[in-house]
């Protein structure tokens, strides 16, 4: 099922006055894909999650699966979840709890009117795609977050949905748990092929999970992208910190050309910028963010061009290897490294990747 936001936007009314949750928000999301809503807690992507499930009314714009208008105030057309066959999986899991986990799964076939036979083989079905045969007759509170889980994935499952929504659904799981979920729900979207919406605020989730990513900032959509677009090219310093784990360091420079050569001085020290990247250069002789990640900058044991001179002022163990902060003139910045001899208050050549750097305006 393909969707289309158009010119979608969402205002609250509260005591403060109106809040605009979604500004404008234009999208396309493909047919079968595992596309993830991403941004910090109140920038809009559970109220944009809840508007295509038809949980919410959109104040203008429209929402299109397929070719079939579904909301629209304009137009005064607003179909329910059921009309558009949308199954939603909420944080808090939402199970019955006097329901068994069989009745918790079959709850939306019940409400159809199936044939019991029917229901019992679709449940029988869906339960073995989340790996809960083994759990149908026991209630909500004998199992543990995990399980709870994979029975609401199961009762979302189970009717066979046009669109699959998730709102931070692995957010109550140990760190241990997250990680081996995420593989399994992956595996599941791609076996059944359906169009998947998934919300969370974690960064390794969207990296992880989805086919393209939009990030979320302030009610509007920052970036689209493919987690390789996004971690490699963001288009500005939100994207750049908000995406990649530590963080890219984003650093005070000033712009200055010298023979026709563009050089990013930072600290006295100037940076040769790479003709590619030049392009990037609106102004000359003003300050920007030259942006670059820690795995890119490298620890040098001679001073030579692009190399400059800092003073370690901690260190964060990360096992395999190490995050170094280090202060470059009055900036802090990390340096990913494996050297395990490394100190704080020692004096570290540091050495920058010029091919991976990044210049926002």
């Amino acid at each position: 099922m393909r969707i289309r936001l158009v010119n979608l936007t969402k205002i609250f009314s509260s005591i403060r006055g109106k809040v605009v949750a979604l500004d404008n928000i234009n999208l396309e999301i493909k047919d079968s894909e595992f596309f993830v809503l991403l941004g910090p807690s109140g920038c809009g992507k559970s109220t944009l999650l809840n508007l295509v499930a038809g949980l919410e009314k959109p104040t203008s714009g429209e929402i299109w699966f397929a070719d079939k208008l579904v909301a629209s105030s304009q137009k005064k057309i607003f179909l329910t979840p059921r009309e558009r066959n949308v199954a939603m999986v909420f944080q808090s899991y939402a199970l019955y709890p006097h329901l068994n986990v069989f009745e918790n799964i079959a709850f939306p076939l019940r409400i159809q009117k199936i044939k019991d036979s029917v229901i019992k083989e679709k449940v029988i079905k869906a339960a073995e795609m989340v790996g809960i045969s083994d759990l149908l007759n026991a209630k909500p509170a004998e199992l543990s977050g995990g399980q709870r889980q994979r029975v609401a994935i199961a009762r979302a499952i189970v009717r066979k949905p046009d669109v699959f929504l998730l709102d931070e659904p692995l957010s109550n799981l140990d760190a241990q748990l997250r990680v081996a979920t995420r593989t399994e729900l992956k595996q599941l979207q791609r076996s059944l092929g359906i169009t998947t919406i998934y919300v969370t605020h974690d960064q390794v989730e969207a990296m992880t999970l989805g086919d393209r990513v939009a990030v979320l900032r302030n009610g509007k959509i920052e970036q689209v992208g493919t987690p390789e677009e996004l971690y490699n090219n963001p288009v500005n310093p939100f994207v750049a910190t908000f995406i990649g784990s530590p963080p890219m360091n984003l650093i005070e420079a000033t712009i200055v050309e010298e023979n026709k050569e563009y050089f990013a001085v930072i600290d006295g020290n100037k940076l040769k910028i790479p003709v590619e990247k030049q392009r990037d250069i609106v102004t000359k002789n003003k300050k920007l963010i030259l942006g670059i990640r820690p795995e890119d900058i490298y620890i040098s044991s001679d001073k030579k061009e692009n190399i400059f001179e800092t003073k370690i002022v901690s260190v964060e163990p990360l096992g395999r290897e190490l995050i170094i902060y280090v202060l470059l003139g009055n900036q802090k910045i990390s340096v990913l490294s494996t050297n395990k001899e490394l100190k704080k208050d020692q004096k570290l050549l540091i050495e920058f990747n010029i091919s991976k750097i990044h210049l926002f305006n």
